[in-house]
């Protein structure tokens, strides 16, 4: 301080120890990111560049892998099967959860009711898995065994290639539903019940107010669970490992397990982390595309 003229560069001595704490309790975070998230990121990249299968040195080659990647037929595949899981799981869990969250908005507060839709989402995904994998089953499952009572044929849901992706979806929708309708339920909840009141004061039915008003105003929210949802549902793993391992001939093999069967099964760690790296890219590509078209920023509320 000159002339009683504080400099800009003088930093209080309370503010220096208010972010010596915040550093403190950042560190653990921090060290965790750099850990689990930012140094394998640069590893798997790095990887992708060489000839890797865990019992020797990493052998740089270039871009090999990604011209492999080019002309590998069951990596195609697997984006395939993988668009189709994605199209299938986020159709049908927005669609259904965004009816949940509107039921709920609308008739009850109730916390039990709450509890209850959350409840799926609370057990593991390998628990999930194993039991629709038994309720499925085509001798034995119960699911089968109430189609035989209503007159229909059983069907294989895991051993017929038109039924087993689907199948697979329906699993993961019934866990993640109850989710996603709490999520856009916390939406509901931020639109001013005046708006609403001041529709069905002009007239407007249920039908007319929820697509003028409330799904525009729900804009922000959806578009963040729909980023959310379509990047967990390109990363389905667990549940296609648990029931088919990528059967009935490959119409499971989704590109997480494709990336766990090079890396884990052939030991051919380079080319799973090419793969990683392209599914990255695809990711990144998905979710900037998401937000930038859904206006996710913008809220048409005053």
């Amino acid at each position: 301080m000159a002339d009683g003229i504080p400099k800009r560069n003088d930093v209080p001595a309370w503010r220096k120890k208010e972010t010596g704490v915040a550093l403190v309790f950042l560190a653990p975070a921090l060290l965790g990111f750099l850990t689990f998230y930012a140094w394998p990121t640069v590893r798997g990249l790095y990887l992708s560049f060489t000839d890797y299968d865990l019992l020797s040195a990493p052998e740089f080659s270039g871009l090999d892998n990604y011209r492999r990647l080019m002309e590998d037929e069951v990596f195609w595949n697997s984006l395939w099967v993988t668009l189709q899981y994605v199209f299938i799981n986020i159709g049908a869990q927005t669609v259904i959860a965004l009816g949940l969250a509107v039921l709920i908005h609308r008739l009850t507060r109730s916390t039990v009711i709450r509890g209850v839709i959350l409840l799926p989402y609370l057990i593991s995904n390998v628990v999930v898995a194993l039991v629709w994998y038994w309720m499925a089953d085509f001798n034995l499952g119960i699911v089968n065994e109430a189609l035989g009572w209503v007159g229909f044929d059983a069907i294989s849901f895991f051993g017929d290639p038109d039924w087993a992706i689907p199948t697979i979806a329906g699993i993961n929708v019934w866990r993640h539903m109850g989710y996603t309708a709490l999520l856009i339920f916390a939406g509901l909840q931020t639109i001013n019940r005046d708006v609403y009141e001041a529709a069905a004061v002009d007239g407007a039915g249920e039908v007319r107010i929820f697509f003028r008003i409330t799904l525009p105003l729900l804009r922000p929210v959806l578009a963040l669970v729909l980023v959310l949802t379509v990047i967990g549902s390109w990363q389905i793993f667990d549940t296609v490992a648990v029931t088919s391992q990528g059967g009935p001939v490959d119409s499971t093999r989704v590109i997480q397990y494709y990336i766990f069967d090079q890396a884990f099964t052939r030991f051919d760690f380079g080319y799973a982390s090419a793969i990683a790296v392209v599914l990255f890219v695809i990711l990144a590509g998905i979710a900037l595309a998401q937000l930038k078209l859904l206006r996710a920023g913008e809220s048409d509320q005053s």
